[in-house]
């Protein structure tokens, strides 16, 4: 098993900027894929940015030019620096990864989440 942990959301202006860090740990062989996703009310859950541990990026065209996703294959994190916040990008926000354990088999695992609101 592996748990995933967020930290870094809060409250912010528009305009501004936050950074969300999400750590991995527990019986990890290799984490392949991970990514942030968000949900905000009423709304489904939605694709942020993805990064493959070759550090190849993807991002939803709503957040292109201000998002920007990293991680440290060393450290099992990744991270996603907002600049530019709207409010439009206040939801909750969850960490992703697909991680492969030492029985071999791959599972996505989540995060419990960490709020982010963008004050007008």
């Amino acid at each position: 098993q592996a748990q995933l942990v967020e930290s870094g959301g809060g409250l912010v202006q528009a305009g501004g900027s936050l950074r969300l860090s999400c750590a991995a740990s527990g019986r990890i062989f290799i984490i392949n894929d991970m990514g942030w996703y968000r949900q905000a009310p009423g709304k489904e859950r939605e694709l942020v940015a993805t990064i493959t541990s070759g550090h190849s990026t993807n991002y939803a065209d709503s957040v292109k030019g201000r998002f920007t996703i990293s991680r440290d294959n060393a450290k099992n994190t990744v991270h996603l620096q907002m600049n530019t916040l709207k409010p439009e990008d206040t939801a909750v926000y969850y960490c992703n990864a697909d991680i492969r354990g030492y029985s071999g088999g791959i599972r996505g695992y989540w995060g419990q989440g960490t709020q982010v609101t963008v004050s007008s």
